[in-house]
C-alpha cells in the first residue's frame, strides 16, 4: 500500500483506493455491529473484538521493531487507559449497546455529530472559534434534535438507545479532545494498539460484571453475527486503520477528513439495502442537516480536522 510512484508520490488510484476503504469499511461497521448484537452480548463482543485487534497490532510492532517497540512509561499507560476507555468503552461500547434497539443508519447519523462536540469542548476550553463554525455546530445539533424527537424516529428506536448514542458521541469527542493533552506514546501505532487492548479489556470486564457471560452460547451464535464480529476485527479495526494511517502520511488532511460526512451516508444506505431499515422523511431531513453541518465545520476550521481525526484515535472507531 505504501509503494510510491517513480515521481515519489502515490498514484491517484492508490489514494482513492485507500479513501474508498475508510469510506466503505468504517461506514459499514454500524451495520456489522447491528448484526453482531443479534446473538453476541454487546460489551463482551465489542470488548473482545478490540482486545484481539489491539494484541495483533502490538504483536506486529514487537515482530517488526523488536522488544523496545512496546516500552511504555507509567504515565503513558495511564493516558492510554483513559483515552481507550473514553473512545472504546464510552464511544464504541455505548454504540454497541444502543444498536440492540436503534437502527444502524440512525446510530451512524447521531455519531456523526462527534466533530460538533469537539468544537463545543474547544469553546469550553476558551479556544477561539469562528462564527461560521459556531453556526455549523448549532445547525448540526438541530439535526440531532430532529432525529431524536419522540414520535419521529424509525420503528424500534428507543429513547434509551438515543440517549446512549448521544453519550457515545460526547464520550468519543472528549477522548479525542483530551488525547492531545495527555502523554500518549509518540508512535501512533503503539498508542492505538495499547488503547485497544486496555479499552477492550475494560469493556469485556464490564460485560462480565453485567452478567453477559450467562448470555454466551457459542453453539447458538448464527453465521451472520459471527461473520459480523470477525469483520469488525479484520476490516473495521485492522484494514481500515492501516489505510487511514497511510492516508495521513500521503494525502491532504482536508481530503482524509471527508470520511466524517461520507460514513453516515454509507451506513444509512447499507442499513436500508441489507437490513431493510426504515428511512423516514424525518431521517432524511435530519441526516441532511447533520452531514451538511459537519461538512461546513470540517472545511471551515483548519485545526479541528486533525483534532477530530487524529491518527491515534479515529482508527479505533468506530465502530
Amino acid at each position: 500500500m505504501s509503494a510510491p510512484t517513480p515521481q515519489g508520490s502515490p498514484s491517484r488510484l492508490l489514494l482513492w483506493s485507500a479513501l474508498a476503504t475508510i469510506y466503505v469499511v468504517w461506514g459499514s461497521t454500524y451495520l456489522a455491529i447491528r448484526v453482531m448484537v443479534e446473538d453476541i452480548p454487546p460489551l463482551l463482543g465489542a470488548g473482545v473484538r478490540f482486545l484481539i485487534a489491539g494484541l495483533i497490532v502490538c504483536a506486529w510492532l514487537r515482530v517488526k521493531r523488536g522488544p523496545g517497540a512496546l516500552h511504555l512509561t507509567t504515565g503513558q499507560v495511564g493516558a492510554c487507559l483513559l483515552v481507550g476507555v473514553l473512545l472504546l468503552f464510552g464511544g464504541n461500547g455505548l454504540v454497541t449497546l444502543a444498536e440492540r434497539d436503534v437502527p444502524s443508519g440512525l446510530a451512524a447519523l447521531i455519531i456523526a455529530s462527534v466533530p460538533l462536540w469537539v468544537v463545543v469542548l474547544r469553546a469550553a476550553a476558551r479556544e477561539r472559534i469562528s462564527v461560521v463554525t459556531l453556526l455549523g455546530v448549532a445547525v448540526g445539533f438541530a439535526g440531532v434534535a430532529i432525529l431524536a424527537a419522540p414520535g419521529e424516529r424509525p420503528d424500534g428506536a428507543t429513547t434509551l438507545g438515543i440517549v446512549l448514542l448521544i453519550g457515545a458521541a460526547a464520550s468519543w469527542a472528549t477522548g479525542s479532545f483530551i488525547s492531545k493533552r495527555l502523554p500518549l506514546p509518540r508512535d501512533a501505532f503503539l498508542a492505538t494498539g495499547v488503547q485497544m487492548v486496555l479499552g477492550g479489556l475494560a469493556m469485556a470486564l464490564s460485560g462480565l460484571a453485567a452478567g453477559e457471560s450467562s448470555q454466551v452460547d457459542l453453539g447458538a451464535v448464527s453465521a451472520g453475527p459471527a461473520a459480523a464480529w470477525l469483520y469488525l476485527i479484520t476490516f473495521g479495526s485492522l484494514l481500515a486503520f492501516t489505510a487511514y494511517t497511510w492516508l495521513l502520511k500521503n494525502a491532504p488532511i482536508s481530503k482524509v477528513a471527508t470520511y466524517a460526512y461520507v460514513n453516515p451516508a454509507v451506513a444509512v444506505f447499507l442499513g436500508w439495502a441489507i437490513l431493510s431499515e426504515e428511512v423516514t422523511t424525518t431521517t432524511l431531513v435530519g441526516s441532511a442537516v447533520i452531514v451538511a453541518s459537519v461538512a461546513l465545520v470540517v472545511r471551515t476550521e483548519s485545526a479541528p480536522p486533525r483534532q477530530v481525526i487524529d491518527e491515534r484515535r479515529v482508527a479505533l472507531e468506530s465502530g
